[in-house]
């Protein structure tokens, strides 16, 4: 038998534990209504393709979303694609055939989502971002396929008091290079804290000597979307 020493906790760290205890009960007592689509209209579910096999599983995880941003959820992540190779957006054999496919999953749902929180009244507080963290370039890789790229892509907004319906920027004439007002992954993560009230040099905290920010560098203001 191993003794353990006695590590003494402080009544603050015992009631952040308590606290914490709590927080996960309860969650785990609400999940299940906020999840449950079974009260959702049929209109509802066909918006988001709820029931048709390319859009289902997408379908699904964006309706559940929206019912998380009902239910006062503050960050949700819905993820497109999964497993290995061509089952994602991973085109590195046949670009055109990976992406005309995956996009089919996803479309749809997508539209759902920023219709439906629009119509509820949502969307102006909610700030939906699509993107990720690299594209694809547009030279040719083993034929038909392309590398990982992140020299000029698209990444786009919607709500949360972003202006809609215009582009940003643009590429040059192969998209190999952004050329017009290109934007750093620091300046969408600025643009995205600006719009939830946040100030990026206030959360500023010093790390082994030196200032660190969640935007690393300072970042600017996407202003044109704002």
């Amino acid at each position: 038998m191993i003794r353990l020493p006695h590590i003494p906790v402080s009544q603050a760290t015992l009631e952040v534990a308590i606290s914490l205890i709590a927080l996960a009960f309860k969650m785990q007592t609400e999940a299940p209504e906020a999840l449950d689509l079974s009260k959702e209209s049929q209109d509802t579910l066909d918006l988001y393709g709820i029931g048709n096999e390319l859009t289902n599983d997408y379908g699904r995880s964006c309706l559940m979303a929206r019912k998380l941003v009902e239910n006062g959820v503050r960050f949700i992540t819905v993820v497109s694609g999964g497993g290995t190779g061509d089952l994602m957006w991973d085109a590195h054999k046949d670009i055109e055939e990976n992406h005309a496919r995956v996009a089919q999953h996803t479309d749809q749902p997508v539209a759902a989502l920023i219709k439906d929180l629009k119509r509820r009244g949502l969307l102006d507080s909610t700030l939906v971002l699509w993107g990720g963290e690299f594209v694809r370039s547009p030279e040719a890789q083993g034929g038909i396929g392309r590398d990982h790229h992140n020299l000029g892509f698209t990444m786009w907004m919607a709500g949360g008091g972003i202006k809609g319906g215009q582009v940003v920027g643009a590429t040059d004439e192969i998209g190999l290079h952004a050329v017009e007002r290109p934007y750093h992954f620091r300046d969408i993560h600025n643009t995205i804290l600006h719009q939830l009230g946040l100030d990026q040099n206030k959360l500023t905290y010093p790390h082994m000597g030196r200032d660190e920010r969640l935007t690393f560098l300072e970042g600017k203001l996407v202003r044109e979307t704002i």
